[in-house]
């Protein structure tokens, strides 16, 4: 049924007040959202005494402010996390101490800007090499979630590995999928806090996949650090030699070469699903809603042909979707710390050694901040509208100094996808697929999203969907 204004898209509407332990259990293992319950909704900040720790959901924005910044020292990733992103060591994502912040330093300017802007054109070819596919399969239905997946790596491959990777290694794209797969699962065993010696079943699949792309990556390093060193006047403008080349500002370190690899995988794994998830979630959205599906494509046909610098400024409408979308269904739908000392939040005691639980996922839709926070309603995020949204109380990418290097990267591409992609194609969910967030690295639509997507070329014109 297509919406003409503001509407409720699908997700875990919470009932209940609490889950039995092994019903909680059984629920982290398949869909972690759909453990929260009204509670988490409506109050504050919610205490439960779990088996393996206290754990403190807070929702509550200064007292978020207060963990991730004002009194961040006390509040340390937990193992739990640790654990469940151990793939990931060394870079941002996983580093503490010193260690991260020296990266933090000199991996920042990367991320300018000015940086992110110059990467818009090699992000539209490769959103027109998608489209061209697309146009190809006229009217049929596409599997949006797998294609933008691949549409995500590919231009994570051409802006990190600018002279190529997967075709380099055919095996390697069915790896670099198996393994990104596999991570953000909550094995039951982590939640039991096992030796880490004991082997995790949902990763045990991805081993194989794992040593591979840590080999390519390496060998990549390694030629661009040769390419580098060389006299050849070719240096590939990409994240891979600015990564290269960064120095921490006050103490003047580069990066080593386990940093770097880090930071690749870090930035692959983590950065491709949250910006294909993003656009995934935009395209259903607007594909529900008739009036927002016109703002978009008008905005797309003014703009899009006129890709200069200021490009995202003037995608107003596309970006405002896109950050409703990520309120709604946030990339980051979840992040825990733990407790150095003990402490005080929104006037409640907080224990030494307790688990705090940010969600923006819970955040996002929270009865005390938001005005009918079920509704996707874009207008949240006008220009007007979006000063008065609480720093706190919005956190797609997280928030504070360990916030996400690259939201802006995500954002860019997101906006300038769901507008290209808009203004080419008629989008509607195929006909019996039911829609369903299921929690990941990030939420991603369960069983993928088949569409049909008509081309809106002569034949096809805006407002001819059959639903």
């Amino acid at each position: 049924m297509l919406e003409a204004g503001p509407f409720c898209p699908p997700a875990p509407v919470p009932r209940i007040e609490h889950l039995r332990p092994l019903a909680l259990l059984r629920t982290l293992w398949s869909n972690p959202i759909e453990a929260w319950t009204r509670e988490h909704f409506e109050r504050a900040i919610v205490i439960s005494h779990m088996p393996f720790a206290e754990v403190v959901v807070v929702s509550d924005p200064v007292a978020i402010r207060r963990v991730l910044v004002g009194n961040r020292d006390n509040y340390h990733k937990d193992p739990f996390q640790k654990r469940m992103l151990t793939v990931l060591r060394n870079g941002l994502l996983t580093a503490e101490g010193d260690q991260w912040l020296s990266q933090r330093r000199a991996l920042t300017p990367l991320f300018t800007a000015r940086i992110v802007r110059s990467f818009v054109p090699m992000m539209l070819e490769t959103i027109r090499g998608l489209i061209e596919r697309w146009r190809s399969r006229d009217g049929e239905v596409i599997d949006v979630a797998y294609e933008l997946t691949e549409l995500a790596l590919a231009v994570l491959e051409r802006t990190i590995f600018s002279d190529g990777m997967a075709e380099k290694v055919p095996a390697l794209k069915g790896a670099m999928r198996i393994y990104f797969d596999s991570l953000g699962r909550i094995d039951p065993f982590d939640v039991l806090n096992l030796p880490d010696f004991v082997p995790r079943l949902a990763r045990l699949r991805a081993r194989p996949a794992l040593k591979l792309f840590h080999r390519t990556v390496d060998e990549m390093i390694v030629m661009r650090q040769r390419t580098l060193d060389g006299r050849s006047a070719l240096r590939p403008h990409d994240l891979l030699t600015l990564m290269l080349q960064a120095r921490d500002p006050e103490s003047g370190r580069a990066l080593d070469r386990a940093e770097i690899k880090g930071n690749v995988i870090t930035f692959m794994a983590a950065g491709h699903e949250s910006t294909a998830n993003a656009i995934t979630w935009a395209l259903f959205l607007l594909s529900r809603s008739s009036i927002w599906y016109e703002r978009v494509v008008a905005e797309a046909a003014r703009e899009l042909d006129d890709p200069n610098e200021t490009l995202l400024d003037r995608l107003v409408d596309t970006r405002a979707v896109v950050e409703e979308s990520l309120r709604l269904y946030p990339p980051l739908a979840a992040m825990s710390r733990i407790a150095i000392e003990s402490d005080e939040l929104a006037g409640q005691p907080i224990r030494r050694g307790a688990i705090i639980v940010v969600a923006p996922y819970v955040l996002h839709r929270h009865r005390l901040w938001w005005k009918e926070p079920d509704l996707f309603d874009p207008k949240r995020f006008s220009r007007r509208a979006r000063e008065a949204v609480d720093r706190y109380a919005y956190i797609p990418f997280g928030a504070g100094p360990r916030g996400c290097i690259g939201s802006l990267f995500a954002i860019q591409e997101a906006t300038l996808a769901v507008a290209a992609i808009a203004r080419e194609f008629d989008l509607s969910v195929a006909p019996g697929h039911e829609v369903w967030p299921v929690h990941r690295i990030t939420l991603r639509p369960r069983n993928g999203l088949p569409m049909v997507a008509r081309w809106r070329g002569k034949d096809v014109r805006f407002g001819s969907r059959d639903n």
